[in-house]
């Protein structure tokens, strides 16, 4: 099954399909939305997903048909490779990752060996997963959701009574957060996490702008 927004694509892939003697064609999909539709009706063994669709992100549609039919293998074939793309499409679910470069002999293969369980990396995409494991992580990824909380509390300027006011916690404990968060985001003091938090991120400025 072919899910892509651009039909040029899809005919080219699709004769690549209809002309190779070990593969049927299970369908096609233009949208995210179409793709779970046609999935829950023909059950492909294989989908050739583009990441970048018009109502949603193959990422999406790869959680959603996975979740529903975990034996579909799922290639994620796109023309971009932003940072964390790969990341985000394996975590999906995807077997394999591709460029839409690839030519179409490497990819009949690259069909066959997801279909036995098999994956198959771009060199791109092999290069970005050597990177992200390199790759130092972002302050405060170990954040708690109650630290997360009190930073946002921070960053609206409250003290440790208000916070606690807020959060209906003791001082004390509210103290014991701070310095979780202090200590997490190598931060020497209160403003100093603040910045770390807007300058990384960590926090939406706009909700407290």
């Amino acid at each position: 099954m072919v899910v892509d927004d651009h039909d040029i694509v899809r005919d080219g892939i699709n004769l690549m399909i209809d002309t190779s003697e070990d593969f049927v064609r299970a369908g096609e999909a233009k949208n995210a939305e179409m793709a779970i539709l046609v999935c829950d009706k023909e059950q492909p063994d294989v989908i050739l997903m583009d990441l970048v669709l018009p109502d949603n992100d193959g990422i999406y549609a790869t959680k959603e048909i996975l979740r529903k039919h975990p034996d579909t293998r799922v290639i994620a074939l796109t023309t971009f490779n932003t940072d964390g793309m790969v990341e985000r499409a394996l975590k999906a679910g995807a077997t394999s990752y591709l460029k839409k470069n690839i030519s179409l002999s490497d990819l009949a293969d690259a069909i066959r060996a997801a279909y036995e369980g098999k994956p198959t990396l771009s060199p791109e995409a092999t290069q970005e997963l050597i990177a992200a494991t390199v790759r130092p992580p972002k302050p405060g990824h170990d954040l708690t959701s109650r630290e997360n909380e009190v930073l946002e509390l921070l960053v609206e300027g409250l003290n440790n009574k208000q916070i606690a006011d807020r959060l209906v916690i003791s001082p004390a404990t509210v103290k014991h957060h701070v310095s979780g968060v202090l200590s997490k985001l190598q931060a020497n003091n209160r403003a100093e996490a603040v910045a770390i938090a807007m300058e990384y991120g960590i926090i939406d400025v706009a909700n407290h702008s």
